[in-house]
């Protein structure tokens, strides 16, 4: 505890030049590294071991005691023994934080009893490349699958012959749907927080002057048009990474305050000037300012709804490295690692019920003639009921955080992020099921946008 004060306090400097991190993005990085410590490595649907599950919550209670005395003065009336009345100013907890902090605790405690949950399962894991023994006693390899991925490291899920019970899987789909509402409402909340915070200056000075160079003449072309349908315009941008995703909404993002700024100004010159046309002039400029402003926030929304889990713009990040807000930084911190837990949990349950339906379709595909001896031949219905696909066969990621990234700064970029790409990659199951046996799509997985490599 003395040292995890101590780098706080030093803001992460400990040459003591007082060099270091602010206060906020302090705790922030402390939050995400003890995030990256206990969850970094979520490959398996099990219980946290005992040390590790005593050491989030003593070591979470310690960072977020801070926020037991952020306060906030509201006048109330105080009354004295001779009948007098007196307004006073007292304290109470900061609002945002009374009612975030609580229901994130709650969020916490949900995703850990889910985890605690996963005891005496009908399910297994083995490591990539490592033989699993069949009825007879020889020994084979699970047919490899080429995913997009190819998260080689992850273990694979296996299911015995015939696929998960239908009690079982039920289990699995409640618990997945539990855990997509907990994820919902931690992006609530961080979006929230990061919304609260303040526009920092360098993000303004890095804007250009115009939205035409911040777009590109093909995306302000469509804007500018008569005849503007969000929906179109995506349809006909290259959209097929994940990187040229972000990128565009950087830049769709910088455009909407290039436009923004412009119309405070000309409201600024328009106090300043009583000659009508001048007037009538800066009025048009403001109005066209505003209209392609909406436009272009109508155009992020829409991306960010057609790719929810598209990661951190270039503003998210800036408004987190130059936060200095303590309250503010430990909500969105704590969101965000809360987004990062239900998301693993929803991709390796999504993993698990894949292989379960692969294993029961391969079940189906088996030849129904019987050998003299009057019994299925074991070795066969074995290999294909362990036929397995990777856990990687999602396209969300273990987070991987680096403390050495997130010591600077300067280095703050994607470490602070956090992939939330569970909800996508259906696409890639689809065609992994078509590799494995030209079967068609799985009943119940939800495939929807396209993939981000």
């Amino acid at each position: 505890m003395k040292e995890r004060f101590s780098k706080l306090l030093l803001g992460e400097d400990m040459s003591g030049s007082g060099k270091g991190v602010c206060t906020a993005l302090a705790i922030s990085n402390a939050i995400t590294n003890l995030c990256a410590t206990i969850f970094g490595q979520l490959w398996r649907l099990e219980p946290l071991l005992p040390e590790k599950k005593a050491m989030w919550r003593r070591e979470m209670d310690w960072l977020l005691c801070v926020s037991d005395h952020i306060v906030e003065l509201v006048p109330t009336w105080q009354t004295f023994p001779d009948g007098t009345r007196l307004e006073i100013m007292t304290s109470r907890p900061r609002s945002d934080l009374y009612i975030n902090l609580p229901a994130l605790r709650k969020l916490d405690h949900m995703l850990l009893e889910t985890l605690e949950s996963f005891r005496d399962t009908e399910f297994w894991y083995v490591d990539q490349g490592i033989c699993a023994p069949d009825c007879d006693g020889s020994a084979s390899f699970r047919r490899p699958a080429h995913r997009r991925d190819e998260k080689w490291w992850l273990p694979v899920p296996r299911v015995p012959p015939g696929g998960l019970r239908e009690a079982t899987r039920r289990q699995l789909e409640h618990k997945r749907d539990a855990a997509n509402q907990i994820l919902k409402a931690a992006m609530a909340i961080n979006s929230n927080a990061l919304a609260e915070m303040d526009v920092p200056d360098s993000y303004h000075d890095s804007l250009p002057k115009n939205g035409r160079a911040t777009l590109g003449d093909i995306i302000y072309r469509y804007i500018t048009s008569e005849q503007f349908s969000p929906d179109c315009l995506l349809d006909c941008l290259d959209l097929s990474s994940e990187y040229q995703a972000v990128e565009i909404a950087n830049r769709v993002e910088a455009a909407v305050y290039v436009w923004r700024r412009r119309g405070t100004a000309a409201k600024s010159a328009g106090t300043k000037s009583s000659w009508g046309m001048v007037k009538d002039m800066i009025m048009d400029t403001e109005k066209r300012g505003d209209l392609l402003a909406e436009r272009a926030e109508g155009l992020l929304i829409s991306l960010k709804q057609r790719f929810p889990g598209l990661t951190q713009t270039s503003l998210d990040m800036s408004k987190i490295q130059y936060n200095k807000d303590v309250g503010k930084s430990i909500l969105e911190s704590y969101s965000r690692v809360m987004e990062s837990l239900a998301s693993n949990i929803i991709a390796r349950i999504d993993d698990l019920l894949y292989v379960d339906e692969l294993s029961k379709q391969a079940d189906q595909k088996l030849p129904s003639g019987v050998a003299d001896d009057g019994k299925i031949a074991c070795k066969n219905k074995k290999a294909a009921a362990m036929a397995a696909v990777p856990a990687s066969g999602t396209t969300y990621v273990t987070p991987s955080f680096s403390p050495a990234q997130l010591s600077s700064p300067s280095k703050i970029g994607r470490a602070l992020l956090v992939d939330r790409r569970a909800h996508h990659g259906r696409a890639a199951k689809r065609s992994a099921l078509a590799d494995h046996g030209g079967g068609p799509e799985v009943k119940g997985m939800l495939v929807t946008s396209p993939v981000f490599d």
